[in-house]
């Protein structure tokens, strides 16, 4: 027996369909029938490849004794966090003011008549463990709360409701030259912290945070860190920890340790667009170590592999946890990613297993008995090493990594089970199409393709980018997803954001040909006239139009595994107005700063987006030149440049730089315009 999920198009949701609860997508009908019947809705919001979520689904949700009393109490509800990121980011905010803590499964109780939540919590148990009460018990003391402490419950909504907008609307600041240097260092300091190895706690990328502690290692700081030394130090712990899938190839979400030894085990499309673009950054500031093109080369091959669709867009994740056996009743955490120490001994000779212990391989394990591989050392691998490798490839996929061109996806539990795989049973894959996920990694891909000399990555790039100016949009209107071919869900502010850095990004690696940057300017056209607040400054997250459902309208400031939409949003301006001299998105970045200028102040470890955005729009650099000239300077480490092609230069010159609203001599020779180049990059 199936519930009303049984039909939806998000995978996350369809894995519920068989839950015994009386499930509700987020939808008119489903509010109307709460506020009629005068029950709190139970929101849960996750995503397809999140463990706990599916822990919670197999756990709590299935429970018949837990479903008949929230069926009859609540109005249940299941969002998909990936189809509305508004909503979780609210409800998601709303949990970290009552606890202090986040994550997810995110579930919500909130009053039917306003939407607002009065209670909030992560993964329940079904019976009391790990210092959380049951499920079942939580759900009847916050019903006859509901019922019983009604002016109590008034009063905490009202303070939480006060709370969310207080954060919605910040205070304008002031701009001034010399306080932006102050503000900039303050921004670079605090995100260098930030990266800097911990010796307990998980391990995430953080990858918005090594942005710009990366970009501000040119302005010679004074420091109590090495920002070169510690954004190489970020770097080393992704391409040999872990969390990189040396066999595979791809990054897995986080690790659990602070050592970059075990991750947890899913692979999202949004990460490994952050790092491989981060890696091709390093390796332009000349820290060219031989574990990071191995790192991103393996990534690539393996978006390639198992992550491209036939039309050209990636595939949004692939789940940590999957069946050892077609028979197993639920899937294991890391099996499709982890050795035990006899596989090794059979599948290698004892020379390559001597050599592979260049990795984190013993008997005993590092994961349950088993080996998550990890490098111990830099440096480029041996011929033995990487035949091991190989046939761990082989063992793994039951083919070899050359004869290999495709891996196709499972796309459930049910498709991963009943498929004759030739090696293991893989990870359930999500196939839908993100835009602002696939921008992330069409971003990646085209530094790289520039960094590399790649001509595969850029091709890859521009297929995705294809698809998604061809097929993302229905009554001329931008659409956030695809499923298969549909397009569906209006385009939230950072699907406009990355998605126009990603179209620059492209311009960037191929400046001759401007039909990126024409479509980006068309895309920043709808952004604006939808999303731009007028009164506030900044993008909302969402347009008008889609958002009367909220309890608050946000303009999201905060990095979190990925960047704040206004961080790009107010970066991709500035590059807008060097390469097209139109003021007015020079004048909407300035708008944006000062909107955030006070939480910039006061919290730079939340937004650090938003300093890369004000390093560009103070460092900002156009370099006029020849194509053979501006080749050169691709691969490059120059991260407030953007490039036009001319051969309209003055007489004698190989090259015009232009800062802002003023240029420079003309550079007479190459040295001279590297020179102004670089001087260029830091006007402080």
């Amino acid at each position: 027996m199936t519930n009303r999920l049984a039909e939806a198009k998000s995978l996350y949701l369809r894995k519920h369909a068989e839950n015994p609860i009386d499930w509700w997508s987020w939808c008119d009908e489903a509010l109307a029938t709460a506020r009629a019947q005068n029950k709190p809705i139970f929101l849960s919001i996750g995503y397809s490849s999140c463990h706990w979520c599916t822990v919670m689904e197999g756990e709590a949700f299935s429970d018949i004794a837990i479903a008949d009393y929230m069926n009859a109490n609540y109005l249940p509800i299941k969002v998909d966090r990936e189809e509305r990121p508004d909503l979780d980011s609210i409800y998601m905010q709303a949990l970290q003011i009552m606890s202090g803590q986040g994550g997810w499964p995110l579930n919500v109780f909130l009053s039917p008549e306003d939407l607002v939540p009065f209670y909030a919590g992560t993964y329940f148990p079904v019976d009391p463990r790990y210092g959380r009460p049951g499920f079942l018990q939580v759900l009847q003391a916050l019903r006859r709360y509901y019922d019983t402490e009604k002016a109590e419950l008034q009063q905490r909504k009202a303070l939480i409701i006060e709370s969310l907008l207080t954060s919605a609307v910040l205070q304008d600041g002031t701009t001034d030259e010399l306080e932006d240097r102050e503000l900039l260092h303050q921004g670079w300091e605090t995100s260098t912290s930030v990266i800097t190895p911990s010796q307990s706690g998980n391990s995430f990328p953080m990858i918005p945070y090594a942005e710009l502690a990366l970009r501000g290692t040119r302005f010679n700081f004074e420091s109590r860190y090495d920002g070169k030394q510690v954004c190489t130090q970020r770097g080393l712990d992704l391409a040999l920890g872990g969390i990189y899938d040396h066999v595979g190839g791809g990054f897995h979400r986080y690790t659990v340790d602070a050592t970059w030894t075990v991750p947890h085990f899913e692979k999202m499309l949004y990460d490994n667009g952050q790092i491989v673009e981060y890696i091709a950054s390093l390796w332009s500031a000349g820290v060219q170590e031989a574990a990071f093109e191995r790192a991103v080369a393996g990534t690539v091959q393996w978006l390639k592999r198992e992550m491209t669709a036939p039309e050209g867009y990636f595939y949004a994740a692939q789940d940590a946890d999957s069946f050892i056996e077609p028979t197993a009743a639920e899937p294991e955490e890391g099996a499709f990613y982890v050795w035990s120490y006899s596989e090794l001994q059979q599948l290698l000779t004892p020379e390559e297993l001597r050599e592979l212990e260049q990795f984190t391989v013993t008997p005993n394990g590092n994961f349950e008995g088993r080996n998550v591989l990890q490098r111990r050392y830099s440096g480029q691998l041996s011929a033995t090493v990487e035949t091991a490798l190989g046939k761990l490839f082989t063992a793994r996929y039951g083919v070899s990594s050359e004869s290999l061109e495709t891996f196709p996806p499972a796309r459930n539990n049910q498709e991963a089970k009943t498929t004759n795989w030739p090696g293991r049973i893989p990870s359930v894959t999500d196939t839908k199409m993100i835009v602002a996920w696939n921008s992330l990694m069409i971003s990646g891909l085209a530094k790289a393709a520039g960094v590399f000399q790649e001509p595969l990555y850029l091709e890859l790039a521009a297929r995705a980018a294809n698809f998604i100016l061809e097929n993302q949009f229905v009554d001329g209107r931008f659409q956030r997803l695809n499923y298969q071919g549909e397009p569906t869900v209006l385009a939230q502010s950072e699907d406009y954001a990355f998605f126009i850095k990603a179209l620059l990004d492209l311009q960037a690696s191929n400046p001759e040909h401007k039909q990126w940057l024409e479509k980006a300017i068309a895309i920043q056209d709808e952004f604006n006239e939808f999303l731009w607040s007028v009164e506030l400054g900044g993008y909302y997250n969402t347009s008008t139009g889609s958002s009367q459902d909220l309890i608050v309208r946000e303009r999201s400031y905060v990095d979190n595994a990925t960047p704040s939409a206004n961080g790009i949003a107010i970066a991709n301006l500035v590059r807008l107005a060097l390469l097209t001299d139109n003021l007015d998105y020079l004048d909407l970045a300035e708008l944006g700063l000062k909107a955030f200028r006070s939480v910039m102040n006061r919290a730079p470890q939340a937004c650090p987006s938003l300093f890369t955005a004000l390093d560009w729009y103070r460092n900002s650099t156009l370099i006029r030149s020849t194509t053979e000239q501006i080749n050169s300077l691709i691969p490059k480490f120059l991260p407030t440049a953007v490039f036009t092609v001319t051969s309209d230069l003055p007489e004698g010159s190989v090259g015009l730089v232009c800062q802002g609203l003023k240029c420079l001599a003309p550079a007479a020779n190459v040295e001279h315009l590297l020179q102004q180049v670089q001087q260029s990059q830091n006007r402080g």
